[in-house]
């Protein structure tokens, strides 16, 4: 940045709600985002880094001292991270349910409100706190029912517009469309290039953006997944963008103008269909978009698998727990 000029961020900020999304306290206090959103995988790396150290001992001494499972311990270290977070960031953090729960209603209903319990037994209330639940059609019908209850969703993983209108029905708080995995799947099954106009993540989220605006949904869009700052730029003026410490601290060095580009004011003739889903019409939406389909499917193995790296990790100290404390018998 040079002069005084504002820098990108800066602009940003003045008409986007930046999220951080990582799980580094550190980089969350240098950004000084409004939310923080997690994931099993940053979870993980955040994790094994000696700054987070105290937030693993304690949910590995909580677990042994009363033989509570691997997969709860795990879910305790998430909650610990999420309460550290709330500290730092004025607005919400998001928490994601277990991705092997994502074909799951009732199971995704029963970890949502366990998560959110967690969090009260701290003093973090509700409103604080965003569930993450993938965009499957079992995910969605899970948000409806949380949303019902006043536990706000952040419904992760989408990749279509047949996804966001069926999470739009459900009444979900917020919806994370994938830009840079659309990205990813466009230049694998093409070899093409792509600008940050011709980006077709940056198309869906545009898209979805302008459906929402024109038909008056509440439910907030929040861009996810960049891998470049022209893709973010490209979304300025999205209600939301959650982006990674790297692209933070680039846009935070750079200066220029950073035209607004999405509006909330959409012209009549640019106006989207409304689209009627039931659960029929939803897959068969998502079957006949190969991308959407793929992505969605790959994302909740990504997630899934390492979730269970993160048990595994859990399941490590666990055991070195119980072997320091036999070996001072």
């Amino acid at each position: 940045m040079t002069g005084t000029s504002p820098s990108k961020l800066d602009q940003l900020k003045s008409m986007t709600t930046v999220v951080a999304d990582t799980g580094d306290m550190e980089s969350i206090r240098t950004f000084a985002p409004v939310d923080a959103t997690t994931n099993p995988t940053l979870i993980l790396k955040a994790a094994q880094l000696p700054a987070y150290e105290p937030l693993v001992a304690e949910a590995v001494a909580w677990g042994r001292g009363r033989g509570r499972l691997t997969s709860e311990v795990a879910d305790r270290l998430a909650v610990n991270f999420g309460e550290e977070l709330t500290k730092i960031v004025p607005g919400r953090v998001s928490t994601e349910v277990d991705a092997d729960l994502s074909f799951d209603v009732e199971g995704t209903i029963e970890k949502a409100r366990a998560i959110i319990a967690e969090y009260a037994r701290r003093g973090v209330g509700r409103e604080r706190i965003l569930i993450k639940i993938a965009a499957t059609w079992e995910g969605i019908r899970a948000a409806r029912v949380l949303q019902e209850e006043g536990i706000d969703c952040n419904m992760t993983l989408v990749f279509s517009l047949a996804q966001a209108v069926a999470c739009a029905d459900a009444g979900a708080f917020l919806i994370s469309p994938f830009v840079g995995r659309i990205l990813d799947w466009h230049v694998k099954a093409t070899g093409a290039s792509f600008t940050p106009e011709t980006d077709p993540g940056v198309a869906s989220v545009r898209q979805i953006y302008e459906y929402y605006k024109a038909h008056g949904v509440a439910t907030i869009v929040m861009g996810a997944s960049f891998r470049n700052a022209g893709e973010i730029e490209a979304l300025a003026g999205c209600d939301r963008l959650t982006i990674a410490p790297q692209l933070l601290d680039e846009l935070a060095r750079a200066s220029g103008p950073l035209p607004r580009r999405l509006t909330p004011n959409i012209p009549a003739d640019r106006a989207p269909a409304r689209l009627n889903l039931d659960e029929k019409t939803f897959r068969l939406l998502l079957n006949e978009d190969a991308m959407a389909s793929e992505k969605l499917a790959e994302g909740i193995r990504q997630f899934s698998r390492d979730l269970r790296a993160l048990r595994d990790l859990v399941s490590q100290r666990l055991r070195a727990s119980a072997e320091s404390a036999f070996a001072d018998l």
